[in-house]
């Protein structure tokens, strides 16, 4: 019970990575607040409270936050998730398809860490574990909006960890390669084919096998590590 008695808050909850970051953070033992636009298929398991969270509204992540310390007492982990993709090149891109990717994967991690950090400050503890990709460490032709915000992520984790690790806060990102997940399930086949095909490990990852390492980065047992990037992608960046 790796999470016992802690109170988590996850984005982008109701499938994929967050999905099976909810369910293994309950099963640890931690209360978990699993916000949402949508509510997942199967429902939330036991020990799993859904919140309704669009982390493009400042007024969805107080009351977030809210919630989880009216009913715990406290906020112990944040894990900023919710996140679309695209990848149209940079001549292509409109002004409004850009706005919409880095509202989603850029601003919604800046404000849930905003909330969370002033809650985590009263308390003087706290973990933050923010999902960036390969693409925020490296790049890919196309995708140029997508490059841009978790490139943004990653870079952004680092300046929170250095801001407040004298409060007792630590901040690192996750890094995944390609991950079959509802979102990349919509893809191509061709093109997660091509990615696949590029990852030295010739498969595509599971979502539980980054909610392992993003319940590293939130127990205790990680209390030295601040300011890191956690890659989880087959040996891609290895090459």
């Amino acid at each position: 019970m790796r999470l016992q008695d802690k109170a988590v808050l996850v984005s982008g909850a109701a499938s994929g990575i967050g999905y099976a970051v909810s369910q293994l953070f309950a099963s640890e033992g931690a209360l978990v607040f699993a916000g949402d636009i949508a509510s997942p298929a199967a429902g939330y398991p036991q020990g799993i409270v859904p919140l309704v969270l669009d982390v493009t509204q400042e007024s969805d992540w107080e009351r977030a936050v809210d919630a989880v310390v009216e009913r715990s007492g406290q906020l112990d982990v944040l894990v900023n998730n919710a996140g679309i993709i695209a990848y149209e090149p940079l001549h292509e891109l409109d002004l409004r398809a850009w706005q919409k990717m880095i509202a989603v994967n850029q601003t919604g991690v800046f404000l849930g860490m905003r909330e969370a950090v002033r809650a985590m400050r009263r308390q003087k503890c706290g973990s933050i574990v923010n999902i960036s990709s390969i693409w925020g460490s490296a790049a890919v032709a196309g995708a140029h909006s997508y490059h841009a915000a978790k490139g943004a992520v990653r870079n952004m984790s680092k300046n929170a960890a250095m801001t407040y690790v004298g409060d007792g806060i630590r901040v690192n990102s996750v890094h995944p390669g390609f991950i079959h997940t509802p979102l990349t399930d919509a893809q191509a086949p061709q093109l997660n084919e091509t990615v696949i095909g590029a990852t030295p490990m010739k498969r595509g990852g599971q979502p539980i096998e980054v909610a392992y390492g993003c319940l590293f980065l939130a127990c205790d047992e990680s209390s030295y590590v601040t300011g890191t990037e956690l890659v989880i992608d087959g040996g891609y960046l290895a090459q």
